[in-house]
């Protein structure tokens, strides 16, 4: 099993398949028949690839075989910020420490040191500063295959069930 997601491309190349369209073929029987038997395993589409994972349930016990300490969690300060980017990106530092009210540097240098976020190029702005982006790390780590996959978020003072604008993919690592 890979430890990240394979493109259709890369299994197409690795099974000796003709193209990407019957990898995706493939794959889609493969869940169905996982489904129906009820497997142990899932194949999912994650961060533009497929990856098996162990379904919930099982998750505690395959963590024991592999003897590793548990991932670090992120702290509350961390997820609002990798928030902030993840919808509103391509972002600032300064237009992410105004939508939180607080100095986001450490926080920022945390979230690129763990791949969940990137430079994803340099604003227009005075002084050109870094705009940030999310990456396939992060797709991966939330288990979602692209950003259009993120959950709608309230606005607050808004209309009820008023969202923000929709993530848009931009030409950074994570599109």
């Amino acid at each position: 099993m890979a430890r990240e997601p394979l493109s259709p491309r890369r299994l197409a190349k690795l099974a000796g398949l003709a193209d990407a369209s019957r990898t995706r073929a493939i794959v889609r029987e493969l869940r169905r028949l996982h489904d129906a038997a009820g497997t142990a395993f899932r194949v999912e589409q994650i961060a533009g690839g497929f990856q098996m994972l162990t379904r919930a349930p099982l998750g505690p016990w395959v963590r024991r075989l592999f003897d590793r300490p548990p991932a670090a969690r992120l702290s509350a300060a961390a997820i609002e910020t990798l928030a902030v980017v993840a919808y509103r990106q391509p972002v600032t530092r300064a237009e992410i420490e105004a939508i939180r009210g607080v100095g986001s540097e450490e926080i920022i240098r945390q979230l690129l040191e763990r791949d969940l976020v990137a430079v994803g190029g340099r604003a227009e702005d005075l002084g050109r500063p870094n705009v940030y982006v999310t990456t396939r790390r992060f797709l991966a780590a939330f288990g979602l295959a692209r950003l259009a996959d993120l959950p709608p978020v309230d606005v607050p003072g808004g209309t009820p069930g008023a969202t923000t604008d929709e993530p848009t993919d931009v030409g950074g690592p994570a599109s």
